[in-house]
């Protein structure tokens, strides 16, 4: 029974771990950039753009196609950075865990 016991505290050390990166995740920002830094937008932790900065020379009506399309780019770059250090984040807490083949975290 005491190796249950034991199991029940690493279980609740490890829900606190998760609590705690998942606050660090959402204090994130990644910033993606488009058509050589004319286009930038910052993330947050949870994916939401929190800025968008364009270069001026993007604001003439003939461009507006491109810099919509570079939005899109930078949004998808930034995002794309956010995962990938959420996985980072993740790999490093769970490093150690006896866990099954395949589980992955969070549930």
């Amino acid at each position: 029974m005491k190796n249950f016991a034991d199991m029940m505290k690493q279980a609740g050390a490890m829900q606190a771990k998760m609590e705690e990166l998942q606050e660090k995740i959402a204090g994130l920002e990644a910033e993606g950039t488009a058509g050589a830094g004319l286009v930038k937008v910052t993330l947050n932790g949870k994916g939401y753009a929190a800025r968008v900065q364009l270069d001026p020379s993007l604001m003439k009506e003939s461009e507006r196609e491109v810099a919509e399309d570079l939005i899109t780019a930078a949004i998808n770059d930034a995002k794309s950075k956010l995962e990938r250090e959420s996985q980072e984040q993740m790999k490093a807490l769970t490093a150690g865990l006896p866990l099954p083949p395949g589980m992955k975290l969070p549930f």
